[in-house]
């Protein structure tokens, strides 16, 4: 297998593709190098940050299609998630005036992007939790999801996406969870067969205040120096 990926390739890709994942396959190659490496899952799992405070990982694809992590870091809450998520105009009025009035709050994000920083995709998640007695008395999740799109109507777009909680009221805990698919046609691929993008994201929320976040990633295909982006503030 020829692991030395042009720059060429590198640069052609750059603006479509997607990150890699826990488990990677061998380069996909093609005359006279390769396109992509094939499918691809990554995984990252985090302790909530306290409030005012954010924690968030980072995984590279690397040569050899190998990925490569980024230790976790933690620091202050930047709200970015927050941002991006009323930005995706789901976010209604009434449910951000209920997170803003919850007693705990939640932001996370699950980001795909290229190796030019070009976000490709995203899902983001927003909890909110009351707690009282030692029981969550009213709590949830709201998802939301964003995609980069080309000038000429083309680029990526979401092809499917769902999200439940499994209690809302008087609950032990909260568990939630969010996934979506996007598919890519556009320059890069005019087919729309080659690049496919699946995140999900969970969240479990419980009555002592804590919580905690888990990202899933899957790529039909990527590329060298596209990297995964999650985290949670």
């Amino acid at each position: 297998m020829n692991s030395r990926l042009s720059i060429a390739a590198v640069s052609a890709v750059s603006l479509v593709a997607l990150l890699g994942g826990t488990t990677v396959a061998t380069a996909q190659e093609s005359d006279p190098a390769p396109k992509s490496c094939d499918g691809v899952r990554l995984t990252g799992e985090l302790p909530a940050p306290a409030p005012g405070q954010a924690v968030s990982g980072q995984i590279t694809i690397g040569a050899d299609c190998e990925p490569e992590r980024v230790s976790v870091q933690h620091g202050p809450a930047s709200a970015r998630s927050a941002r991006t998520a009323t930005a995706a105009g789901s976010t209604t009025k009434a449910a951000t005036t209920a997170a803003t009035a919850a007693g705990h709050q939640l932001r996370g994000w699950n980001e795909m992007y290229d190796c030019c920083n070009i976000r490709m995709t995203g899902l983001y998640s927003a909890s909110s939790w009351d707690t009282a007695n030692g029981r969550i008395t009213t709590g949830g999740t709201t998802a939301t999801q964003e995609w980069n799109r080309e000038p000429w109507d083309a680029g990526w777009s979401l092809t499917s996406q769902n999200a439940k909680d499994d209690c809302v009221t008087d609950c032990a805990e909260v568990n939630s969870e969010a996934h979506a698919d996007f598919a890519y046609q556009g320059v890069f691929d005019p087919t729309g067969d080659w690049y496919g993008n699946t995140h999900h994201s969970y969240v479990q929320l419980t009555a002592d205040g804590t919580a905690s976040c888990r990202f899933d990633v899957e790529l039909r295909h990527t590329f060298v120096g596209w990297n995964w982006r999650y985290g949670c503030e």
